[in-house]
């Protein structure tokens, strides 16, 4: 019999109550007290959620979290969506003016925020004087005696509760993105829009078992970690752990080991880092290694060699390692694939709630994305018929209700037939998806051709000691900006650091001479100079592009190299 299924987050919760009320839900490694059942969440959802009634606060009421992710943290977002009202998450790594003009452009009249994170909303908290709570233990902070019993010992009074139910197409969440190409926007996520998506991904991607173990090691404020990491968790009767703290090494090894998680989400970068600290090495610094590994059939046995120990560090228990939010690097992928770990790939924007097309562990193949979710439409808008790449639109029960005070960008993101603008570039091979690039970063090139700086600086990273790249358009045609790691280059060619960075510039130009050698003309890059310094990077660290667009117009004579 088929299961009905209201899309609201209320009933999504009171559905995991049912099915697996006893079922550890969420806890916080190293604290044993913060472990909470199915139904103890529920409980305590209810008594927040009555609490905030009791102080006034109503349907379409803004209220924000600043929080790092915690058990406390789902409970807050649970009990202010519960009783009709919206959550507004901001990511932990925005910066005070980030989070001041996110509390006051939201029009936030209350707040749940982390004591760590308290300094980055207190000039709106003095000055707006919100209903403000702190996240660790719920204690009242705005009012003159602050409540030093927590609002989760208040008596829940079910009647008011289910009085102020949401409805699918209700705004649950208004979360503010900070991209690659500038502004912030709010997206508007209705609780449809972000449970059909959790919803579609349960079979489709992965098949989760009540009990399953996953860790947990992004911001809960981003679509990527809410819908997949805690809603898809939550349906299935997972038990979720959250880390507390940034994925250090230090910090991430001594996790996998303890919790031993069947699933994890992550960025690109993390297994990248991995990839070129743990992988690689193995490999460069055995002469005879290096020399067989370039024989594609002993490659995969040695990458299978490499992959099993791999899937030890992570527990051994993995069976779904998502990766999103970026492309991912080739060369690490073929690794992966070879080395039969489970990674799994997903496509998505904040605006899209946030899945579109993914492929599970089973279903990757390099250089692809995967295919559309079940419930979502996908299709290729050409500007040239000549081409197969063109802008990918969606349609789906995910696409975001507009961005929040602002119809102009609203209606900029949306055809006339009602299908929403990604600015992705894509293209199809039968039903797998393939990502290009952006629309916005894409380059005219001198001859009108198409050129994709994501490809290019795939090419560049693929080089030994190469850390990350940019290439921008700059008034001779390209710029490449590299970042090299001097340690493992010192140590490969058994100098000291500051030798290797003399020898910076003369490797710059090889890199240069040996990627141009594989693009067209008009692809070529003019000039390549070094990134002593760390790009910016958005919550998801994918750089921020438009930072360094205009600088990169400026000549730089003493790194060009022609």
């Amino acid at each position: 019999m088929k299961e009905h299924i209201i899309y609201t987050i209320q009933q999504a919760l009171l559905r995991s109550n049912r099915l697996y009320g006893n079922r550890t839900a969420l806890t916080l490694i190293g604290d044993p007290e913060s472990t909470i059942t199915y139904h103890e969440l529920q409980k305590r959802v209810e008594a927040f959620a009555t609490f905030l009634l009791e102080r006034g606060i109503k349907k379409n009421d803004k209220f924000a979290i600043l929080a790092e992710s915690h058990p406390n943290w789902a409970i807050a977002y649970f009990a202010i969506v519960s009783i009709g009202a919206i959550a507004v998450p901001i990511l932990p790594d925005f910066s005070v003016k980030e989070v001041s003009t996110v509390l006051e452009h939201s029009d936030s009249i209350g707040i749940v925020v982390s004591a760590k994170l308290m300094h980055k909303a207190s000039s709106f908290i003095e000055h707006k004087h919100p209903l403000t709570i702190r996240s660790g233990d719920f204690a009242v902070l705005s009012d003159e005696k602050p409540l030093q019993v927590s609002i989760i010992s208040t008596s829940v009074d079910r009647a008011r509760l289910e009085a102020c139910a949401p409805e699918e197409d209700d705004i649950a969440s208004i979360i503010y993105t900070s991209g690659t190409t500038g502004a912030s926007k709010g997206v508007m996520l209705t609780h449809k829009n972000i449970t059909s998506n959790a919803y579609a991904c349960r079979r489709q991607f992965v098949r989760l078992r009540p009990g399953y173990r996953m860790l947990s090691i992004l911001p809960l404020s981003h679509a990527y970690e809410f819908t997949i990491g805690l809603m898809l968790g939550m349906i299935e009767g997972c038990e979720i752990h959250y880390l507390g703290k940034a994925p250090a090494a230090s910090i991430l090894l001594p996790a996998l080991k303890k919790i031993r998680p069947h699933i994890m989400l992550s960025v690109p970068l993390l297994i990248e880092k991995i990839y070129k600290s743990s992988v690689l090495p193995k490999i460069s610094s055995n002469p005879k290694i290096a020399h067989l590994y370039g024989k594609p059939i002993i490659r995969k046995f040695i990458n299978r060699t490499i992959g099993r120990k791999l899937r030890q560090t992570f527990g051994g228990c993995l069976k779904f390692f998502g990766v999103g939010g970026a492309a991912l690097d080739p060369n690490v992928e073929v690794f992966l694939k070879e080395a039969k770990f489970p990674y799994a790939i997903g496509y998505g924007l904040t605006e899209t709630a946030p899945l579109l097309a993914g492929a599970g562990p089973k279903q990757t193949k390099p250089g692809t994305t995967g295919f559309a979710l079940n419930n979502v439409e996908l299709r290729i808008a050409k500007t040239d018929e000549s081409s197969d790449v063109g802008e990918i639109q969606a349609r789906g029960p995910n696409i975001m209700k507009g961005y929040y005070r602002s119809e102009q960008a609203t209606a900029e993101v949306f055809t006339e037939d009602g299908w929403f603008k990604t600015g992705d570039l894509g293209s199809f091979d039968k039903k797998r998806l393939s990502i290009k690039g952006r629309l916005k970063t894409m380059i005219l090139g001198s001859t009108g051709e198409n050129i994709y700086p994501e490809l290019i600086e795939m090419l560049i990273n693929n080089h030994d000691f190469v850390e990350e790249s940019l290439v921008v358009p700059n008034e001779d045609g390209l710029s490449a900006m590299i970042a090299l790691n001097f340690e493992a280059m010192a140590e490969n060619l058994k100098t000291s650091v500051n030798d290797a960075r003399e020898q910076a510039s003369a490797y710059l130009t090889r890199i240069k001479d040996m990627v141009n050698a594989e693009l067209s003309k008009s692809s070529k890059i003019s000039s390549v100079h070094l990134q002593d310094t760390p790009f910016e990077r958005t919550p998801t660290l994918k750089i921020k592009r438009y930072l360094y667009q205009l600088k990169e117009k400026i000549s730089h004579p003493h790194n060009k190299n022609n």
